[in-house]
């Protein structure tokens, strides 16, 4: 359970960073689309939660090396970051491009439709730590 509340603590504060992205990057001098920027923003969200559960949501799931580090990042990209990336972009282009709404109530809408999957391809996948069998089987020495 204090993984769930960890990770959704996390989720708040990436989604902060996300939506102050997002309007930076579609209300700057020179705006993008509203598409392009929510891919920006969602990358960078997923970049700094990935930060935050390595070393707060999963501290008791330590990597052991550099490469653990690095193949976990590439794991949680793949999962976290397709969903997120595939689930804004597809509702973001339903909710504002067909339905009209304002891109900050849409953005909460696609965060919100996308973190209940994310938080279990964390845990079962990027962030799993396979633990030791406590009785293994006895082999037959035959």
């Amino acid at each position: 359970m204090i993984h769930f509340i960890r990770f959704n603590i996390v989720g708040v504060l990436g989604f902060g960073l996300q939506s102050g992205a997002l309007f930076v990057l579609t209300h700057s001098a020179h705006p993008i689309g509203y598409l392009a920027a929510t891919a920006a923003a969602v990358e960078l969200a997923i970049l700094n939660n990935f930060f935050w559960h390595q070393y707060w949501t999963w501290k008791d799931r330590p990597s052991s090396t550099r490469g653990e580090t690095l193949l976990r990042l590439a794991k949680f990209n793949l999962t976290n970051g397709a969903v997120s990336l595939t689930g804004n972009l597809v509702l973001m282009s339903i909710l504002v491009g067909r339905l009209g709404l304002p891109i900050p109530s849409a953005n909460v809408a696609s965060v919100v439709a996308c973190s209940i999957c994310n938080f279990f391809l964390a845990d079962r996948i990027a962030f799993y730590v396979a633990k030791p069998l406590r009785n293994p089987p006895l082999r037959n020495p035959i």
